[in-house]
């Protein structure tokens, strides 16, 4: 491998979760909720998470967002949607 491929790579692996962290619509808002004592919101949280960790958070932020969609579905009452 080149080391501009790996280069490359590692750029991916890095910038990648939080490209997806920063444009999904699920990770929240870039404020807080009202009433919140934290001056962060949601979606700077989980930046904040996915930067420290890497590939980790981002996992961690896919499997949160699955929760929360199961959730929804089983309490929405639609037959098929329990887990």
């Amino acid at each position: 491998m080149t080391e501009g491929l790996v280069l490359a790579l590692a750029a991916a692996v890095f910038f990648g979760p939080l490209v997806h962290v920063a444009v999904s619509p699920r990770a929240g808002s870039w404020r807080p909720p009202a009433g919140a004592r934290c001056p962060l919101g949601p979606r700077v949280g989980w930046l904040v998470l996915v930067a420290l960790t890497g590939p980790l958070g981002w996992l961690l932020f896919l499997a949160r967002r699955r929760q929360r969609a199961r959730a929804r579905g089983a309490s929405s009452g639609r037959p098929g949607s329990s887990p």
